[in-house]
């Protein structure tokens, strides 16, 4: 009797604090809402063509303000929200001409981007571009929780910056202007990339409608053509299911890779803490199977790395193999050491010289060990930008001019491509001033290499 009394309470306590249908506006009053804002003429159409030039201008300088005040103005929400309602009320007019003003807006917001992008005269890619053509479940959540508030707050009333609010996280503007960056430049992935991501909105902040006016209740029309509406609830599914495949398989490599550097970083850390060393770098390839690790200080024994080696199956990499790579100049580090402990009076003085020396040695080597991790991150940028691209070496090195005697550090990009696609002298140009800039080199040489 006491367990059933308290069952009540709880319920009547959760009613109290999370019953929607008590809040909601009158039905006819939301769905007249959703269906202004779902139309695409006139003024409408013109503030998503002003909005699409915004965020394009906001993607072309890396302006992240830029981008939140273009979607802010954006009126794209409207027709989206409208096909989950109709789906949810079996309101077959509605979906009809909520679907034909999506598309009415999507071709208009793609032609807009494309046109401005084509007379841009800066093409650089930005990471704000680069941020929309990988989308992952994380994108799902946001669309979909996104949408819900949307939903919950068009149909109770409620005011504040809710509608804004989800204007900015579902972000629908920024992947259409990169999907026109695509088109306009020439570059395809970016193109699938980035309209897969508005897909990925597109359809669950339409779930999050749907299943946000089941919740609450809303009517349904019974005049409406029940085989017809239950087939276009099976397609929603079956679309929802398949929209999701993609981004499943990114997210789980993106989660595979950080569970993999979790597990070098805690090996490096527990392994490799040896006494009178100090890791200052290391690098994995995973073609090779191979971690390097750069270490200063004391010299450690052949047998203390390969038991090193031995116990990396314990922080499951097995199969790698462990290179050591130790500095020389390290030990006249440790010698200085011995002489601080025999000296006092020189103590303080000699332990400054010691660590200005010690970061020294620590800038000079991550500014060489850099590259190779820079080399790696550039990676996936070089497979979307310049497919042609085989393989890609960086190196630091000294230009000495027999003329003038002198010497100037330089970086050195070995580009290898494809035998049949070699690289334009426009492309050489464009890759070298690329190169130049995510290198912070003061100057960069391009040698192509051919089979």
């Amino acid at each position: 009797m006491q367990g059933e009394k308290e069952d009540t309470a709880m319920k009547e306590l959760f009613r109290r604090y999370f019953a929607l249908r008590a809040d909601k506006v009158p039905e006819d009053v939301t769905i007249a809402n959703i269906k202004a804002d779902a139309s695409f003429r006139g003024a409408n159409l013109w503030v998503l063509v002003f909005a699409i030039f915004v965020a394009s201008l906001g993607l072309n300088v890396n302006s992240t303000a830029v981008i939140i005040g273009a979607m802010l103005i954006s009126p794209l929400m409207g027709p989206i929200v409208g096909m989950g309602l109709a789906v949810g009320v079996n309101d077959l007019d509605l979906l009809k001409s909520s679907a034909k003003n999506f598309a009415v807006a999507t071709v208009a917001s793609v032609l807009t981007a494309t046109f401005f992008f084509l007379i841009s005269p800066y093409k650089e890619v930005q990471s704000e571009l680069l941020a929309r053509t990988s989308p992952t479940l994380y994108d799902v959540l946001i669309a979909f929780f996104g949408g819900a508030a949307g939903i919950v707050t068009i149909a109770t009333g409620g005011k504040g910056n809710v509608i804004p609010g989800v204007a900015i996280a579902t972000a629908l503007m920024p992947p259409l202007c990169t999907a026109g960056y695509g088109i306009a430049t020439g570059q395809w992935l970016f193109f699938l990339g980035a309209f897969y991501l508005f897909f990925i909105n597109t359809v669950f902040i339409s779930l999050a409608t749907y299943c946000g006016v089941r919740l609450m209740g809303f009517e349904q029309r019974q005049e409406a053509n029940v085989e017809l509406a239950r087939r276009t609830r099976h397609i929603l599914m079956a679309t929802v299911l398949l929209t999701m495949v993609p981004a499943g398989i990114v997210t789980f490599n993106l989660v595979r890779k950080s569970i993999f550097n979790q597990n070098v970083a805690r090996f490096v850390d527990k392994e490799l803490a040896w006494e009178g060393t100090q890791v200052i770098s290391q690098n994995v390839d995973r073609e090779g199977r191979l971690l390097s690790v750069a270490v200063i200080g004391r010299p450690v024994e052949d047998e203390r790395i390969a038991e090193a080696e031995r116990s990396m199956e314990d922080y499951h990499l097995s199969g790698y193999r462990l290179a050591v790579i130790q500095g020389t100049q390290s030990d006249s580090l440790l010698h200085l050491v011995g002489q601080l402990q025999n000296s006092k009076a020189d103590y303080t003085e000699t332990a400054l010289q010691q660590n200005r020396r010690i970061r020294e040695l620590e800038v000079a080597l991550n500014r060489y060990e850099g590259l190779n991790s820079l080399a790696e991150e550039l990676r996936p940028e070089l497979q979307v930008l310049y497919p042609r691209i085989q393989s890609l070496a960086l190196a630091r090195t000294v230009e000495v001019r027999t003329d003038t005697a002198m010497a100037t550090p330089i970086v050195v990009a070995i580009v290898k491509s494809q035998p049949r696609h070699p690289l334009s002298a426009e492309q050489t140009r464009q890759l070298a001033a690329w190169l130049k800039a995510r290198t912070a080199a003061d100057s960069l040489r391009i040698v192509k290499i051919e089979d």
